[in-house]
């Protein structure tokens, strides 16, 4: 029979965990018994409304972190006060993500250093931080990567390079910090849309090109992301959960 909560007794740090991929993987992961710190940085409203939400179906068992992941002095005081919550760290979500345009003629460096700083480089120290914790409770690191790592999305080349690397990240990882910490990757397909009219003229340009003919759902992330933070002989692997788009002509 199952274990209806997996992650029972585990601590769970999410970078931005407010809202989108984020916040579906905190309601999953604490459905299947972990305390959860959501990290965030300027959805303050959304965080402490999903901590309130989650603290109702079980008390003290929900944290918040508030930062900046482009400041890189601040990784460390987030690892800090993690582990004052529980003491311990079991599993990190490197989900937080920026995304936006960078048409090679119209980039700039300030765009550069703000999707290479989010996509690889937080993600990549944050790791370090957190090491000698994961260590301890031979934890996992689980990053949020993106199909675009290895197709390009058209007038986004920063975002597809910052996200190649994190990809690279979690491979390179998998090697380093075995065989205390297992390292895995999940990379979203077509999820979620933009708001307004230009999500709907996505969607209409998209959805033909995913074999399965669908968009997925925050769901399918979150449960992907459960599956790898459970998986205890799975590492250095990224599974795409996309609708079949990254085996598509």
């Amino acid at each position: 029979m199952l274990d209806p909560q997996p992650l029972k007794n585990k601590t769970v740090l999410i970078t931005g965990g407010a809202a989108r991929l984020g916040a579906m993987s905190a309601k999953l992961l604490h459905a299947a018994g972990a305390h959860i710190i959501i990290h965030y940085r300027s959805s303050a409203e959304k965080a402490a409304a999903l901590q309130e939400e989650l603290l109702s179906s079980r008390p003290d068992s929900v944290s918040l972190v508030q930062g900046d992941l482009l400041d890189f002095s601040y990784l460390h005081k987030l690892l800090k006060d993690c582990l004052k919550a529980t003491g311990k760290l079991d599993i990190l979500l490197n989900n937080a993500s920026n995304f936006f345009p960078t048409p090679v003629d119209e980039a700039t460096e300030a765009q550069w250093d703000s999707l290479f700083g989010v996509n690889a480089k937080a993600p990549f120290f944050l790791a370090k931080e957190a090491a000698n914790a994961l260590r301890e409770t031979s934890g996992c690191i689980i990053n949020m990567v993106d199909i675009h790592a290895e197709r390009p999305h058209k007038a986004h080349p920063i975002y597809s390079m910052a996200k190649a690397a994190n990809a690279m990240m979690v491979k390179s990882l998998a090697r380093e910090l075995a065989p205390e910490i297992r390292v895995n990757g999940v990379a979203p397909g077509a999820i979620l849309w933009p708001e307004g009219e230009h999500g709907e003229a996505a969607k209409h340009k998209f959805l033909p090109r995913i074999p399965l003919e669908r968009a997925g759902r925050p769901e399918n992330i979150a449960r992907t992301v459960l599956f790898l933070a459970t998986a205890e002989y799975i590492t250095g692997q990224i599974i795409a959960v996309d609708g079949g788009r990254s085996v598509q002509q």
